[in-house]
């Protein structure tokens, strides 16, 4: 029985949440617009945003994890799902239902953010460091 290469599922991971934040845009443009204050809908936005940027940067470490696993680590993945899920999580849940205690959560999943772009960033300069 072989094994499927940790980069392969987190690539497979970033496509499925790049794919979730493709839906959950449509969904908030289509099926919340008549529902939601502008007000709403722009937290709503921000969720989305957040959400795409940071599934594509699960991809990118997926790819520099096949390039070289010097380069990136899937603790950095964790990372930005955890944001995902904390930080776009807390504003899809804020922004449909009202309760303003989530937004309390939201810097959380913001800080898990910054902590996997400075990782990303130390990873690669020691990489390249170690490489000269």
């Amino acid at each position: 029985m072989s094994t499927i290469p940790l980069s392969s599922i987190v690539l497979a991971s970033g496509s499925v949440l790049a794919f979730l934040a493709v839906l959950a845009g449509a969904f908030g443009a289509h099926g919340l617009k008549n529902t939601l204050s502008e007000y709403e809908m722009e937290i709503f936005r921000t969720a989305v945003q957040y959400h795409m940027m940071h599934a594509l940067g699960i991809l990118l470490i997926g790819v520099l994890m096949r390039q070289s696993p010097a380069l990136a680590s899937a603790g950095i993945a964790w990372l930005m799902l955890a944001g995902i899920v904390l930080f776009s999580g807390s504003l899809y849940a804020l922004a449909i239902s009202g309760h303003k205690w989530l937004g309390m959560v939201t810097p959380i999943g913001g800080l898990c953010f910054l902590l996997a772009w400075l990782w990303l960033c130390i990873s690669i300069v020691r990489a390249t460091s170690a490489s000269y």
